[in-house]
């Protein structure tokens, strides 16, 4: 799969009137003209993909879907978080994390100092399941390939599971959320970490002392890149 988006980028590039990228080195002022394309590029390639998605039916959570929620951020974060699925909000808006919980994750990412535009979002599944229940195993293997798509485009450093589903489906670790949050993973190459779920930490503000741990654990980890 990773093969085969990396393919595609670099097709989407050639028509685009991009020959070359250059990786390292010292960069001249024609290399950042070319960096500053491939950035909108990005944008560019996520933003027709979920345009090609928007009607998926693959699984039967179209048969309730108002709108497809593909994801937000920056196209080029460094670091991505990746959640559940969306909740009646995110239907509604089209936009992942806008309601009580996306407001909650918008104050711990500022806990860290950063901001919404400097990640990228998503989540497990692009449809919203009925009454806000967990996805189906094949509702979720449905919608992976779109997921596995979108990291191997925006190529983030860092990876932020928020909640068990995201973790149990990515890392196929069936684990309570506390012994996932003790250990750093790797998914796709990408250095991960998992926290709680915003809506869990809702529920349950006690826990928001745990989430502040592994928050600190990611921070360090981005400042040293």
């Amino acid at each position: 799969m990773l093969q085969k988006s990396i393919k595609q980028y670099l097709e989407y590039l050639k028509l685009s009137g991009i020959q070359d990228i250059y990786f390292s080195g010292q960069k001249t002022p024609s290399q950042k003209k070319k960096k500053v394309v491939m950035e909108t590029d990005h944008a560019e390639l996520l933003s027709a993909l979920e345009e090609k998605y928007r009607n998926c039916n693959k699984c039967s959570l179209w048969k309730g879907r108002n709108k497809f929620c593909y994801g937000n951020g920056d196209p080029q974060a460094k670091l991505m978080l990746i959640g559940e699925g969306p909740g009646a909000d995110e239907d509604r808006t089209g936009k992942v994390f806008v309601g009580r919980a996306g407001q909650l994750l918008t104050k711990m990412l500022q806990a860290i100092n950063l901001s919404r535009d400097e990640v990228y979002i998503a989540n497990i599944v692009k449809c919203r399941p009925p009454d806000n229940r967990n996805p189906l195993p094949e509702e979720k293997q449905a919608c992976l390939p779109y997921l596995k798509e979108q990291i191997s485009i925006i190529q983030p450093k860092i990876l932020l599971l928020l909640g068990r589903v995201a973790a149990v489906t990515l890392l196929e670790t069936d684990l309570p959320l506390k012994a996932f949050r003790e250990t750093e993973y790797e998914f796709m190459g990408i250095r991960t970490f998992v926290t709680y779920h915003p809506s869990a930490l809702l529920r349950n503000p006690g826990w928001k002392k745990f989430a502040w741990i592994d928050l600190q654990n990611v921070q360090r980890e981005y400042q040293s890149l």
